[in-house]
């Protein structure tokens, strides 16, 4: 009886490990799928693969979900300006605070968290938007501290000039962004998303 037990132990272990697998590898596939999303069905549908997502890096999960919320939140100020966006941005900034309690020194989270906070006060969401920019600041300088070149954080910059009315240098900085999205590796574990961004711009 031992032994049956044993066996099957081990045989649901397996079982579990093999799906634990496949549920990251769906994240993998979703991950690849990201930057193709271009309408807000398709936000949509890749929000629903990260949301849903039985992972063992749930932290990632969050992350890209918040990060798929804060793309649709942008495309829907460029198309659909009169359409609610605080509900997205909000939303965003929940999952991305809940990869933040897993992963504290995250450079990729707390940026990400400095775009929502700077997007709300683009979308007009924000009850004191000079505490928002003073939080968005605060985010990127954490971020900052651990990340380097990445188009993300270019774009960031490049929107924080533009709202100064610094039109120069916010366009170096989007074409910083857009070069830095040219020349970023594509390998497995690179976080790349964002083009959506710069292509709109």
């Amino acid at each position: 009886m031992t032994k049956l037990l044993l066996i099957l132990s081990f045989l649901m272990t397996g079982f579990l490990m093999k799906a634990q697998l496949f549920s990251d590898q769906a994240l993998q596939q979703a991950v690849l799928q990201f930057n193709d999303a271009k309408t807000e069905k398709d936000f949509d549908a890749v929000f629903s693969k990260f949301s849903e997502a039985k992972t063992s890096e749930k932290w990632q999960a969050n992350y890209y979900a918040a990060a798929v919320l804060y793309l649709k939140t942008n495309f829907l100020l460029k198309n659909s300006p009169n359409n609610p966006l605080g509900e997205p941005n909000e939303s965003a900034r929940k999952l991305a605070m809940q990869a933040l309690a897993s992963e504290k020194n995250n450079g990729e989270v707390n940026l990400l968290l400095a775009l929502i906070h700077f997007q709300r006060i683009r979308i007009k969401t924000a009850t004191d938007p000079q505490n928002e920019l003073k939080t968005a600041i605060s985010f990127m300088t954490k971020a900052e501290a651990t990340i380097k070149s990445n188009p993300r954080l270019s774009f960031l910059k490049a929107e924080m000039a533009e709202k100064q009315e610094n039109k120069a240098e916010a366009v170096k900085l989007y074409q910083k962004a857009a070069k830095e999205f040219e020349t970023s590796n594509n390998s497995p574990g690179t976080t790349n998303w964002g083009r959506q961004l710069i292509e709109t711009n």
